[in-house]
């Protein structure tokens, strides 16, 4: 049996109302769960800081800085508050994690229900934090798992139809009408490597070095900053592994004149087709980074939060360095927490210089009521 203890108030509820921890207790402050518990004499229970019970009287209450020390103590876990659980963000976290792997080994959205009472909460609260923590909405992350099977199963040697029905669509029609826009062409030249594609590409020099515009069919779908062609032409072919390069004709010299304009003129609005082939998240991203107006950086931080995933920071990094498209989506907009300049892919150096370009070009039209007025700008 659980021993209560009682002992005499005297100074102690000063004391405890004097102690900076009370404060966190009074605001319920999740930041302050794992650092202390305050413990309860007349109720015997131990609590986080952050728990929702009635407060406690600061006459009864004790601090302790483990959940041992209390327990030893003779107080008992609180039920409502789980102090002898993981915190609620790392049961959380731990609930979605295992949200994504069930949906990743069946292709599908699953019920999610289970996994919201692991993590104590209700269902659309664990569809809030799902989102938050993946970026993502479930049915969302479940359309991407299941492109990632249709991916997997067209490297296969088995039929469209074949690999279709083994990803887990239950009809041709369905499989066909998600395939163009997981895949980014069609199943067959998917399942082949890009055979059967043709990609256009050339190159031209600008202030800020050689550039590289490729097209397919669909539109641009690679930009390039570097110093040699050869090394540029063979990361392209590394990206498109099968499909058929060729060097740009003079129909072609229109796209590349348009794409070298926008590298020395980053802020000019760009209305060339982009054919952006990459996950559900990363496109969510490189919208995004369409939306920045010209002249003006956001944070990854920031940008995380316009695209309601607040603590998807590093996938929101990591999507704006796996941007093909460079310049044409801007992602040369994003900068540290702290404002410096960070993790650009064609070298910070450039990236300083196209931020500084979009600066003085916005000062100038401001002035003459021109361009700088125009801060939004459709894209592809």
């Amino acid at each position: 049996m659980t021993r209560v203890i009682s002992r005499p108030p005297g100074s102690a509820s000063k004391a405890i109302e004097d102690d900076p921890r009370w404060m966190a207790v009074v605001r319920r402050d999740p930041a302050a769960d794992g650092q202390f518990y305050y413990a309860v004499r007349t109720t015997g229970i131990y609590c986080r800081p952050s728990c929702p019970s009635r407060r406690a009287n600061p006459r009864h209450v004790e601090l302790y800085g483990t959940r041992e020390a209390a327990e030893m103590a003779g107080f008992r876990p609180c039920r409502r508050c789980r102090p002898d659980l993981p915190p609620p963000v790392e049961r959380a976290a731990a609930s979605v994690a295992r949200a994504c792997r069930a949906i990743d080994a069946h292709g599908r959205l699953v019920a999610l229900s289970p996994f919201a009472r692991s993590a104590s909460v209700g269902l659309r609260a664990f569809e809030r934090l799902f989102r938050e923590q993946t970026g993502l909405t479930p049915r969302a992350y479940a359309a991407g798992a299941r492109a990632g099977r249709m991916r997997s199963q067209l490297r296969t040697d088995r039929r469209v139809i074949d690999a279709a029905f083994a990803a887990g669509f239950g009809s041709a029609g369905r499989f066909y009408a998600a395939a163009r826009a997981a895949l980014g062409m069609a199943p067959r030249t998917y399942r082949q490597g890009g055979t059967g594609m043709t990609i256009r590409w050339g190159t031209t020099e600008t202030s800020l070095g050689l550039v590289l515009a490729a097209q397919t069919a669909s539109g641009v779908c690679a930009v390039m900053l570097g110093d040699d062609e050869a090394t540029l032409v063979d990361e392209l072919a590394a990206r498109f592994p099968r499909a058929t390069l060729v060097a740009g004709d003079a129909s072609f010299a229109a796209t590349l004149r348009a794409v070298a304009t926008i590298v020395e003129d980053p802020g000019a609005p760009c209305r060339l087709p982009i054919d952006l082939q990459g996950t559900a998240f990363q496109r969510r991203v490189w919208r995004a980074l369409q939306q920045i107006p010209a002249g003006t950086t956001v944070t990854y931080g920031e940008l995380a939060r316009r695209i309601g995933a607040p603590k998807a920071v590093r996938a929101v990094a990591a999507a704006c360095g796996a941007n093909p498209v460079a310049v044409l989506v801007p992602c040369h907009r994003v900068v540290g927490a702290d404002g410096r300049l960070t993790g650009y892919r064609w070298g910070l150096a450039r990236k300083a210089r196209l931020i500084e370009a979009e600066a003085a070009a916005g000062v100038a039209d401001t002035g003459l009521g021109g361009r700088g007025e125009q801060t939004t700008r459709a894209r592809g």
